[in-house]
């Protein structure tokens, strides 16, 4: 029986700053590439392997995700999470959710357990309490901030996970904690699917940057979109959409896996921190500047 090159892309946030060390965010994103890529190998299906990632990202505390969120400028912590399922189209995604660990487990329970894409709020966090998440006792002792405003730009640092499996399957995910310092209540492109989230069975996206942009450009879509129909490679596909977030004013960076194994993670933003997979098992993580 013949198996699919496997191959994983995750990142860690399209905000950097030039004299930062983010050593510990390589080391961290290395060691989870690494994970992917045996549990991929072993058979894993690659929605099982971005959801664990994620995870993984959300509770190392290093990004502006999960545990390393900001909270908005009334002091609450609201977070956004997206998983998608290319073969099916099966998505879910928790938007403005309060007081549980893992958005991203959120968001599996909302593609999983409910008819629902997108549930938000105070309504996401009761569906979350009654399938047993695990929450957020003391939200000021929790959260450690992994990201303070520089004074020259808006600081992002959503992660992202995208995984072509041994039998053909793409996924991807993403999760935030939004911008910092942002107005209650306010959503990105991060849940929102087919701007900054994507999985179909040709190609699966994850995007990081000014969320806004990414919206009004359909980031995620505008990928899909340009593989489907003008046969580009991922990377291809990607750097347009950029160029076309870039128009609108904004930036940041798209990770992308085609379902041959072409993965791409281009930027236009200062920086972005990554890891990848690629099919010959070569593993790549940094922090690329501008």
């Amino acid at each position: 029986m013949t198996t699919s090159p496997t191959a994983l892309v995750l990142h860690g946030g399209a905000g950097v700053l030039a004299r930062k060390s983010y050593d510990r965010e390589i080391d961290h994103m290395r060691s989870l590439a690494e994970r992917g890529k045996t549990q991929l190998r072993d058979g894993m299906p690659a929605l099982d392997v971005v959801s664990d990632i994620i995870r993984a990202l959300e509770a190392s505390g290093l990004y502006v995700a999960g545990k390393g969120s900001s909270p908005n400028t009334e002091g609450r912590y609201e977070l956004d999470a997206a998983i998608m399922d290319g073969p099916t189209r099966r998505a879910g995604a928790v938007a403005a959710l309060e007081g549980f660990v893992s958005p991203i487990d959120a968001a599996r329970m909302v593609m999983d357990e409910t008819p629902h894409v997108l549930v938000a709020a105070e309504g996401a966090a009761r569906l979350a309490a009654r399938h047993g998440l695990k929450a957020v006792k003391d939200p000021d002792t929790y959260y450690k901030p992994a990201a303070v405003p520089d004074g020259r730009a808006i600081a992002t640092g959503t992660v992202g996970c995208v995984a072509l499996d041994t039998e053909g399957r793409l996924a991807a995910g993403t999760s935030t904690g939004g911008t910092l310092h942002k107005t209650p209540g306010r959503v990105g492109d991060c849940p929102l699917i087919g701007s900054g989230t994507w999985a179909d069975v040709q190609v699966a996206v994850s995007c990081t940057g000014q969320g806004e942009y990414f919206i009004r450009s359909l980031a995620a879509g505008t990928v899909a979109a340009r593989i489907r129909y003008l046969h580009e490679s991922p990377d291809e596909a990607a750097r347009y959409a950029l160029k076309d977030v870039k128009r609108l004013g904004g930036d940041g960076g798209i990770i992308a896996v085609g379902a041959d194994g072409r993965i791409a993670f281009p930027y236009n933003s200062q920086g972005m921190k990554y890891a990848a997979v690629f099919t010959d098992g070569h593993i790549e993580a940094g922090v690329t500047t501008a």
